[in-house]
C-alpha cells in the first residue's frame, strides 16, 4: 500500500515539474513573441516616419518652387524663410531650410575665419592652427616638391598625398592632419544644470554644420547661419546671441540689415536668403490612433539645387541623407 502511495506521489511530483517546465516555456515563448511584435511595430513606425519625413522634403521643394516663381504675401515660402511646418493625416513634420550660403566656403574662406571658427567650436589653439594650415595646404596648388603634410600623409597606411586642389566633398576634411570625427561632426557636452535637474547633454556643432564646398565666399545668411559661423565672420558674442534670440521670434528682413551697418566689416558680411543650393532637413513624428504623437522621431535631409528656367528639371537633388545629414543641419 505504501509502495502504491509512493508511486502516486512520484507521479504527481513529475506532473508538477512537467507543468512548471511547460509554463516556463510558454512564458518564454510569449515574451519572445511579444518582443518580436514590438520590434516589428517599431520597425514599421520607423519606415512610416521615414516616408513621412521624405514626403515633407518633397513638399517643401514644391512650396519653395512656388514661392520663388510666384512671389507674394500669400506664399508659405519667401527668401529667408528658415522653416516650413506641415500637417499630414499620419503625423506632423518640420522642414529646416538652410541655404548653403549660411556656411563658409571651404575653398575660399580666409585662414583667419577658419581659425576663429575652430576656436568658437572649442578646438584648442594649437590644434586649430594645425588644421587651418592643413586646409590651406590641401587646397593650394601643387608645389615643386613634397610639403610637410604630403610627407605625413605618405607615412600613413594607406598612404596618399594632399589633393592640392579645391575640396570636392566636405568629408575630405576628415583626411586632414589634426582632424578628428568630433571636430568634424560635432559631439555632445555637459549642459548647465538647473537646480533639481539631472545630467543633461547639449549638442556641440562641428565643421560639417559650418563649412561647405557650396558655401558663401561673401556674406552669410543671417537667419540660418550657425552661431559659430556668425562669430567666425567677426561678430562679437553678444551680437551673435542677440541675433539668434531675435530670429527665433521672426526671421530678419532685408530692411533689418540696415540696422546692422554699425557693426562695421562684420555687418557687411550678412545677407538674407540663399542662392540656388539649399539643404532641407525634415523631422517627422507619427500620429497614433489615440491622437497623440509617437515618441519616435525620424529625420532625413536633401541638398537641393534649384535650376533656372530652361533646364531639364526645375531642381536637382545633389545629395540625400537618410539619417538627417551632417549635423544635425
Amino acid at each position: 500500500m505504501s509502495i502504491s502511495r509512493n508511486r502516486r506521489g512520484s507521479a504527481l511530483l513529475a506532473v508538477l515539474w512537467l507543468s512548471a517546465a511547460l509554463a516556463t516555456i510558454a512564458f518564454s515563448l510569449a515574451a519572445t513573441v511579444r518582443g518580436e511584435v514590438e520590434r516589428a511595430a517599431t520597425a514599421t513606425d520607423g519606415v512610416r516616419s521615414y516616408e513621412l519625413a521624405a514626403g515633407a522634403v518633397q513638399r517643401a521643394i514644391l512650396h519653395m518652387l512656388w514661392g520663388i516663381n510666384n512671389p507674394g504675401p500669400l506664399r508659405d515660402y519667401a527668401p529667408g524663410t528658415p522653416r516650413l511646418r506641415f500637417q499630414f493625416p499620419t503625423g506632423d513634420a518640420e522642414v529646416e531650410i538652410v541655404p548653403e550660403s549660411a556656411k563658409l566656403n571651404i575653398n575660399s574662406a580666409p585662414p583667419e575665419d577658419l581659425f576663429r571658427l575652430l576656436s568658437i567650436l572649442g578646438v584648442d589653439p594649437g590644434r586649430a592652427r594645425a588644421i587651418v594650415l592643413a586646409i590651406m595646404d590641401w587646397r593650394a596648388p601643387s608645389p615643386e616638391g613634397l610639403t610637410e603634410f604630403d610627407q605625413y600623409y605618405l607615412s600613413l597606411r594607406p598612404s596618399f598625398r594632399s589633393r592640392h586642389s579645391s575640396f570636392e566633398e566636405i568629408e575630405e576634411l576628415l583626411l586632414l592632419r589634426g582632424m578628428t570625427p568630433e571636430i568634424f561632426y560635432g559631439t555632445y557636452e555637459r549642459a548647465p544644470q538647473k537646480e533639481g535637474e539631472g545630467l543633461r547633454l547639449a549638442p556641440r556643432a562641428g565643421l560639417a554644420q559650418c563649412l561647405s564646398v557650396f558655401g558663401s565666399a561673401g556674406p552669410v545668411d543671417v537667419n540660418t547661419a550657425h552661431p559659430a559661423v556668425l562669430g567666425a565672420v567677426g561678430l562679437p558674442p553678444d551680437v551673435v546671441a542677440a541675433l539668434v534670440a531675435r530670429r527665433r521670434t521672426a526671421p530678419l528682413r532685408p530692411q533689418d540689415l540696415a540696422g546692422l551697418s554699425d557693426l562695421g566689416p562684420a555687418g557687411a558680411r550678412l545677407r538674407i536668403g540663399g542662392n540656388s543650393i539649399f539643404t532641407l532637413r525634415a523631422t517627422a513624428r507619427l500620429k497614433l490612433a489615440n491622437g497623440r504623437f509617437s515618441d519616435m522621431v525620424r529625420s532625413v535631409a536633401a541638398m537641393v539645387k534649384f535650376m533656372p528656367a530652361g533646364y531639364d528639371a526645375p531642381y536637382h537633388i545633389l545629395r540625400w541623407y537618410d539619417r538627417g545629414g551632417s549635423g544635425q543641419l
